[in-house]
């Protein structure tokens, strides 16, 4: 199913499962407003993912929802986990795919952190 501003929160998505301790993930921080763990499928040497602990499809619905104390504790969260895994200096991309043209396949907000390389241009054509 596409992903776009009207899909409604699904409880059953992976992050929602891994929140929750159904699923396994190899934590590298959490908590009361984010969990950070390490991608299945890395596509640099460092590629963590960090996820609200709310229940948020987007950044706009999280922007939107959330309040101003879980908005600035994910975003403290993110940067945490960049400093922690030292990324802030040599440099690292975070990335958000955000629907249907952004690429969004889980319907939970999530940012990636890739570091660890030269990571090259942001888009290729």
């Amino acid at each position: 199913m596409p992903i776009d501003a009207t899909t409604p929160y699904d409880d059953a998505n992976i992050f929602a499962r891994i929140l929750r301790g159904e699923i396994p993930a190899k934590k590298v921080y959490e908590d009361d407003f984010a969990l950070a763990f390490h991608d299945i499928a890395p596509q640099a040497p460092v590629h963590v993912l960090v996820i609200p602990t709310g229940r948020y499809v987007s950044w706009d619905d999280f922007a939107a929802k959330a309040p101003d104390a879980e908005i600035a504790g994910f975003v403290r969260a993110v940067g945490h986990v960049a400093r922690t895994h030292g990324l802030v200096e040599p440099g690292y991309r975070l990335l958000a795919n955000i629907g249907g043209h952004g690429g969004q396949e889980v319907p939970h907000l999530h940012v990636h952190l890739f570091g660890g390389q030269p990571l090259g241009p942001m888009l290729a054509r």
